[in-house]
């Protein structure tokens, strides 16, 4: 693929933003791309007047998007870009990141790497979450890693019923679930014992948020399996849903939630040699000490 117009997204409080943007900027013009900086962030690019536009106006008008920061900054680049078909490239400006995968140190030789057409690709999905009351759907929301429902009645635990395309899975009281996807099976989903997944499998995690019964465990089910999510009356029912931390109006109790696979995925480029099994041991701080 040939690259002609890049785009430029960063995280306004992180660490060096200033300085990492600035090269990033300067770096791609000099190598003969046109770039666009996107409006929040371009204050942070020193010496230049750059053209900017939006999230939605950066997908119609670039051929890729370099977003600058953590995982929850190109978690919602890639929410927004994902329509366009716009590949991304993850910059590590905090702590290591799943999917930011580039340390400032090497941005231009990785860059260079991926202009010259020598990179790895991968798509993953994302979910589309429905909120839907009385027959119409009052809500919707896009997820890379997580739709979670959870309890916000800080004193009762919720009853959440769950079908999987149509077909009754269970019933449990708990402080909500986490429906993950591959992506985010790393994040959330982890902590609630969900199981780690290769990235790129067809698959959804539904992990229970402390659920009042230790038989209910976490289970996968098939990517393109549509999850029914509906709630048992209560005297104190509260609950609301969060999508990759953006979160919706409250739930009513009469509420239906439908979670399933988005038509298109959201695009990731690596530098050759990018290894997720290597992330996951530094991250996770697997096989310390032992050298393969």
């Amino acid at each position: 693929m040939k690259f002609g117009v890049a785009a430029l997204i960063g995280k306004s409080d992180a660490d060096r933003i200033e300085e990492t943007l600035t090269e990033l900027y300067d770096h791609l013009v000099r190598r003969g791309l046109r770039v666009i900086v996107e409006r929040d962030s371009a204050p942070f690019v020193r010496g230049v007047t750059p053209d900017t536009g939006s999230v939605s106006e950066l997908g119609e008008r670039c051929d890729f998007a370099v977003v600058v920061g953590g995982d929850g900054t190109l978690l919602s680049a890639a929410r927004g870009l994902a329509q366009y078909d716009t590949p991304l490239i993850g910059v590590n400006l905090g702590r290591l990141g799943f999917l930011v995968d580039i340390s400032p140190a090497d941005i231009a030789t990785h860059l260079d790497e991926v202009l010259e057409g020598r990179y790895s690709e991968e798509e993953r999905f994302i979910l589309g979450a429905s909120i839907i009351r009385c027959g119409d759907v009052i809500y919707r929301q896009s997820a890379i890693n997580d739709v979670v429902v959870h309890r916000s009645n800080a004193t009762s635990m919720i009853e959440i019923v769950t079908h999987i395309d149509g077909v009754f899975l269970n019933s449990q009281r708990s402080d909500g679930l986490i429906v993950s996807t591959p992506t985010g099976s790393t994040a959330y989903a982890l902590s609630a014992g969900g199981p780690i997944l290769s990235p790129t499998l067809s698959a959804i995690v539904l992990a229970p948020i402390n659920p009042h019964a230790l038989t209910n465990r976490p289970i996968v089910v098939g990517g393109e399996s549509m999850v029914g999510i509906s709630f048992r009356p209560s005297k104190q029912f509260g609950a609301q849903l969060v999508c990759d931390n953006v979160s919706s109006p409250d739930l009513d109790v009469c509420d239906l939630i439908e979670v399933r696979k988005e038509l298109k995925p959201f695009r990731l480029l690596h530098p050759l040699g990018y290894d997720f099994f290597e992330i996951l041991r530094a991250k996770l701080n697997w096989s310390s000490g032992y050298r393969a």
